[in-house]
């Protein structure tokens, strides 16, 4: 596979990164665009782009708004990642998505830290929620010909510790933000009481580090 870093163009695009990179620090903003690459490469690489469900836009859209939740524009009312949903099909909408495929964009962003659920919802869920573990060191094999190239151009500037600090300070901001088994939730409890998350933990053994 010849990987380009090209990135989709157009108004909505452009749109797209100019909401991650304003709203978002720029550790979460880069791991928000290596996603998408990672996701596109666990695409070819499992054989995905010529297929019917495959939509390299919607990709787009789906992986670089996912952490939108972590951003300043998130009010902290609910879980970060109805949040970031809820604001990534605003965008979409005002840019005339169809609303079918909105309501895919924000399934997939829904369920990106939802194991054993966005696998099951088709190809856009299962490439965002993969394309986002591959930049926490799932399946690091697979992208490793060409994670130097996207590390060079979108560096990681410690995105574990600064992802974790945006979710747990938007935790905080209210119960309805941490329910119980949630991300937001039990990364706000494991703070509070070891001062350190288990995400944070496991960056330490990751093949990228945070």
């Amino acid at each position: 596979m010849n990987l380009s870093l090209d990135l989709p163009t157009g108004p909505l695009a452009e749109a797209i990164l100019s909401t991650v990179r304003t709203s978002e620090t720029p550790s979460v903003a880069n791991h928000s665009v290596r996603s998408f690459f990672f996701a596109e490469i666990l695409a070819a690489h499992e054989g995905c782009l010529d297929d019917a469900a495959y939509d390299r836009d919607l990709l787009f859209a789906a992986t670089a708004l996912h952490d939108l939740g972590a951003g300043d524009l998130a009010p902290g009312e609910a879980r970060f990642e109805v949040e970031g949903a809820d604001l990534a099909a605003d965008l979409l909408r005002r840019h005339q998505v169809p609303q079918a495929d909105i309501d895919r964009v924000w399934e997939a962003i829904a369920l990106h830290t939802s194991p054993g659920i966005a696998e099951r919802r088709g190809l856009l869920y299962y490439l965002t929620r993969e394309g986002v573990g591959v930049d926490f060191g799932r399946n690091a094999e697979i992208v490793s010909p060409w994670e130097r190239q996207i590390h060079a151009a979108y560096p990681r500037l410690a995105m574990v510790r600064s992802l974790v600090d945006a979710i747990v300070e938007r935790a905080a901001r209210s119960a309805a933000a941490a329910p119980r088994y949630s991300m937001g939730g039990e990364l706000l409890r494991e703070r509070r009481a070891d001062g350190v998350t288990s995400m944070e933990r496991a960056a330490a053994t990751s093949p990228w580090g945070e």
